[in-house]
């Protein structure tokens, strides 16, 4: 009787790429196309670490490999060759922990662990909400590695529930390998609303089902910013969502702020938020006012008139073919908005759509202000948060613009 032999181990997936994308993975750049690869010794499956050599067959980088994605290669490490085991995992989690120990204090607990591509780690975002860590995952290339992070989670944070989010593309993928988004794959969550406290205000997170991880951490910054302008004004936040720069605003000294959005459980949000912060005098002094409204029609039709206005839209361009129209409608949002300022008031324009550069999107916002023909000047540009910092071009979709009009 003959014993079942083991199979054999498939060689190591090698590959080469044009002259142009080695120098793109030389300079930093973290993404392989499928049309850069020229060479490849053997078919392969998602999440296989792809070791890519130059033209002259050295070392350049090593990534995860997936053959159902136009990003060919992401790449985990570059430069000089490296033995990619759990010591080298683990000291790759900590110098992204490492990073942010000292952006925030005590009275924040809600804030990005791991920036994907940015720390390292390509189409893996980690976030935290109090005692519960948030994992998305934006590539199928993950799934093999998904136990070797959680337990390198589990290391780090053992009292931590831990909630895995996929992105659309990768949902069908997933439930093949038995994973699923909103999943609770690490520890106990009693239910799918979270309550952190960012600067010590407290927000609730919905990070089964919510946008993005649960909230939209990466406007902290600008939130701040709004706060130093907000003593007593009267302030439109529109597309407020679950009401965060309503909330900054009101601790900041405005006597009136004013939520608008499209969606009820956004404004139901903003108010559950409110209430939760009703010990705070300066919040609770604030009147708080929510409007059910298409924000574009609203804005055209209103005739309110406010001292400080945030337009915090969602992405207006989701593909390169929106563009052109998503920086004509943020010209038309900052048209509308500067109509209703009063004089000395202040606007607030930010924009989230990659597809649109930080300088196409400011200069949309000057020719409203030029074209209102009232004087105005630019108090400041923003881009990321450093806890959200990009470190190449496609990573840069956050910028926002504060004008202060006569």
């Amino acid at each position: 009787m003959s014993t079942p032999s083991t199979p054999p181990t498939p060689p190591r997936l090698r590959l080469r790429i044009t002259a142009a994308a080695e120098g793109y993975v030389r300079a930093g750049h973290p993404w392989v196309y499928e049309s850069s690869v020229r060479e490849q010794n053997r078919d392969a499956e998602a999440g296989e670490l792809a070791v890519i050599y130059d033209r002259r067959d050295r070392f350049l980088a090593i990534g995860l490999f997936d053959p159902q994605s136009p990003l060919r290669v992401r790449v985990l490490h570059a430069g000089s060759p490296a033995t990619l085991n759990d010591a080298w995992w683990a000291a790759h989690l900590d110098k992204s922990l490492d990073l942010r120990t000292p952006l925030f204090g005590e009275d924040t607990d809600g804030y990005r662990l791991i920036n994907g591509e940015s720390d390292g780690w390509p189409g893996l975002v980690l976030d935290r909400y109090g005692s519960v860590l948030v994992v998305k995952l934006y590539t199928a290339a993950w799934f093999p590695h998904l136990e070797r992070v959680l337990g390198l989670l589990a290391a780090r944070f053992p009292d931590f529930a831990v909630v895995l989010r996929l992105s659309r593309n990768i949902q069908e993928r997933a439930r093949a390998a038995g994973l699923a988004d909103g999943q609770v794959v690490q520890g106990n969550l009693p239910q799918a609303s979270v309550v952190f406290s960012e600067t010590g205000i407290l927000f609730e997170a919905d990070v089964v089902r919510g946008q993005k991880t649960g909230f939209f951490l990466d406007q902290r910054e600008n939130r701040r910013r709004v706060e130093s302008l907000a003593r007593g004004r009267r302030v439109l936040n529109a597309f407020s969502f679950s009401g965060g720069f309503s909330l900054y605003a009101a601790r900041g000294g405005a006597t009136d702020v004013f939520s608008v959005d499209l969606s009820a459980h956004a404004l139901a949000s903003a108010k559950s938020n409110f209430a939760m912060n009703a010990g705070n005098p300066r919040i609770a002094a604030a009147t708080h006012e929510t409007i059910q409204a298409d924000v574009f029609e609203w804005l055209a039709e209103t005739d309110l008139t406010f001292d400080l206005i945030i337009l915090d839209p969602p992405s207006l361009a989701r593909r390169e073919t929106e563009r052109e129209g998503a920086i004509r409608a943020y010209g038309k949002l900052a048209a509308d908005a500067i109509r209703l300022l009063s004089p000395g008031g202040i606007l607030v324009s930010a924009s989230c759509s990659a597809h649109v550069s930080a300088d196409e999107f400011w200069d949309a916002v000057r020719r409203a202000a030029d074209e209102s023909g009232r004087g105005w000047r630019e108090q400041r540009t923003t881009r990321h948060a450093p806890d959200h910092h990009a470190s190449f071009t496609e990573a840069e979709y956050l910028k926002a613009i504060y004008l202060e009009v006569n």
